[in-house]
């Protein structure tokens, strides 16, 4: 009775640290993150004077779907230029890309040791000659003046890479997972710790990327980590270890995306990068999973008690705490927060693909 008793309270001991170290990190964040609000002007294709030449790059894989709704307002924005690069697509992108106004880039094959994002980008950046590249992704959503946010929050933050975390737009089974992306980052990493001398403490999100072209360059670009399917994050460490400095901000009312258009696809697009969050290790990522069980779905089978009854009521509330940060405050939104104790379930696909020595995303298997 002593011993179960024991196991008992040390469970709930660990468990309620890990909850609580998440709130924690959740409001040092809230506090920390600068999130974008659209600068209005007359003339949203006019950027303030004096506003450095922009390239914005977008890789683009059967996106004829996409593109009609996101291309106009970001070729709206403002930029020098918009490059389209068509990955090999079998669609039709290319078309749709020109047809809005874009120059289309045609994708080379892709070479052996190259992830397929990593070449589309550094195919790019070849092209690109501004004084800022801004990667981002087909999905993403450009409101009006969110160019020229994204260039004052880089200013004023004077970050050679800024990174952002766009709103997310869900609905129906785009909520079961696709919310865990921003729950993975902004409730385990303090943006604070970009600035310790630790090539560990690194973040980005690949949906939009704000290089200097001297950072970018001189970090060694996408060539530098071509391999990577977590190229997000390694290109973070990289503008970090060749001196640069390293920002985040949410989108705001500036930027937002749709990432994913079904349950389904969610499970194939979060299990390309979940083994390498592992740094590799099935090992770690088998214990993540079950982590992960028995803090969100096991104190519901649990007998109550007043330290169970806390923890419940933290797992329905963790991912609401994250929609509000993140400013998704609709009523849908907050009650994702009941799926919490289903999560860990619903994420069984993913962990299962990731286990696996080959993923495919877009078409294209990679091994791992």
């Amino acid at each position: 009775m002593r011993r179960s008793r024991a196991i008992a309270t040390g469970y709930q001991l660990i468990v309620g640290g890990y909850l609580t170290y998440r709130l924690a990190v959740l409001a040092a964040n809230a506090r920390a993150l600068k999130r974008l609000t659209p600068v209005p002007s007359s003339n949203q294709e006019n950027l303030p004077d004096g506003a450095p030449t922009v390239s914005i790059l977008v890789p683009a894989r059967n996106e004829a779907g996409t593109l009609p709704t996101t291309l106009p307002p970001l070729l709206a924005q403002g930029a020098t230029e918009v490059l389209v690069l068509d990955d090999g697509s079998t669609d039709e992108t290319a078309q749709v890309a020109r047809s809005c106004g874009a120059r289309v880039i045609s994708g080379e094959d892709l070479p052996d040791g190259w992830s397929g994002k990593s070449w589309a980008c550094h195919q790019l950046a070849r092209q690109a000659s501004g004084e800022i590249l801004i990667f981002t992704d087909a999905d993403v959503r450009w409101n009006p003046g969110a160019l020229a946010a994204v260039l004052e929050n880089q200013r004023h933050q004077r970050a050679d890479l800024l990174t952002l975390w766009p709103r997310q737009v869900n609905r129906a089974g785009q909520r079961l997972l696709t919310p865990m992306v921003d729950a993975a980052m902004l409730g385990h990493f303090p943006v604070a710790a970009l600035d310790l001398p630790l090539g560990a403490a690194a973040a980005a999100n690949g949906q939009v990327m704000a290089f200097t072209a001297a950072a970018y360059h001189r970090s060694g670009g996408h060539e530098r980590i071509k391999h990577d399917l977590l190229d997000d994050i390694a290109l973070s460490r990289e503008v970090k270890q060749s001196g640069g400095r390293v920002r985040i901000a949410l989108g705001g009312d500036a930027i937002s995306v749709t990432m994913y258009d079904s349950y389904a696809a969610s499970i194939e697009g979060l299990a390309k990068s979940t083994l390498g969050l592992h740094s590799g290790s099935r090992l770690l990522l088998a214990a993540s999973a079950l982590w992960f069980h028995a803090i969100y779905t096991l104190p519901w089978l649990l007998p109550t008690s007043p330290g169970i009854a806390l923890i419940r009521i933290a797992t329905v509330t963790d991912r609401a705490a994250v929609n509000l940060l993140t400013g998704r405050r609709s009523p849908a939104d907050l009650a994702e927060g009941l799926l919490g104790p289903l999560t860990p379930l619903l994420a069984l696909p993913v962990y299962w693909r990731a286990l696996r020595r080959t993923v495919t995303w877009r078409g294209r298997s990679y091994r791992q």
